[in-house]
């Protein structure tokens, strides 16, 4: 079975190099492993691609040597495992607010003990049947990972008790949503930098790794001070429109009257 490059990283006590994409491009892939980035966060909760295109990324980031986490558009138990014997190497599930959730999610995607994932041993992550079988089950546990999000004060509240829960392997704060709900519900009583510490404490406590979206190079040297491991930063998005205005700016530059 293909080994996590990020699962390696955090054993190493070393930050994860992740981008995001939410479209079907296959040269960022490649571009992606080639720049030396350990994972690639395939966004389907805000993007719509096709099943089989997803599995042709999947496919690609194994030829690749690269690490694929879904952040997948259901919660359906098959669903989700079904991502992982498709070549995923992890799952993000969003608005994790409470452990019960958790567990839900732990079951889903962890072979016996931590879960209750169904067995098929055909996909791409067991090598259509040609791995070990008897030792599939053990290694799919070890080189995927499950990664929950905090994005609401719930979430915030109950991190200690979702940290804590076995077969979650990671915490990861959405800043968006998370900045939104602290700044538009009553009742809350702490702020986003407090809300950051908390995880981070969590996320210690339990021996869980963490992270965050990380817009500058300064967020990123910021959020690695306080022990993120897995740090977002890049994405064919944002990349378009940074290139689409730098070249808008040159045509101002060189073309525009006085």
């Amino acid at each position: 079975m293909r080994k996590s490059k990020t699962l390696a990283k955090v054993n190493a006590g070393e930050p994860i190099r992740m981008a995001c994409l939410g479209h079907f491009i296959p040269s960022f892939i490649k571009h992606a492993a080639h720049f030396k980035f350990d994972c690639i966060w395939l966004d389907l909760e805000h993007r719509l691609i096709d099943d089989q295109a997803v599995q042709t990324i999947l496919a690609m980031c194994h030829l690749a040597d690269i690490d694929c986490m879904v952040r997948p558009p259901t919660l359906e138990k098959t669903e989700l495992y079904r991502y992982l014997e498709d070549g995923a190497t992890g799952i993000m599930i969003p608005h994790v607010s409470t452990p019960e959730k958790a567990q839900m999610l732990a079951d889903s995607v962890k072979f016996p003990p931590l879960g209750d994932r169904g067995l098929d041993g055909a996909g791409l992550d067991a090598d259509f049947y040609l791995c070990d079988q008897k030792a599939y089950p053990d290694a799919a546990n070890e080189e995927t990972f499950l990664v929950v999000q905090i994005e609401t004060p719930e979430a915030v509240e109950n991190v200690d008790a979702i940290a804590a829960i076995p077969g979650v392997d990671g915490l990861f704060i959405g800043t968006s949503d998370l900045n939104l709900r602290i700044d538009r519900l009553e009742g809350v009583d702490f702020t986003i930098e407090e809300a950051f510490a908390r995880v981070a404490a969590a996320a210690a406590k339990h021996n869980k790794f963490w992270g965050s979206p990380a817009g500058t190079p300064e967020r990123m040297q910021e959020l690695h001070r306080q022990g993120a491991q897995i740090i977002a930063n890049g994405g064919e998005f944002f990349a378009i429109i940074k290139l689409l205005q730098e070249i808008s700016e040159d045509f101002d530059r060189l073309f525009e009257k006085n």
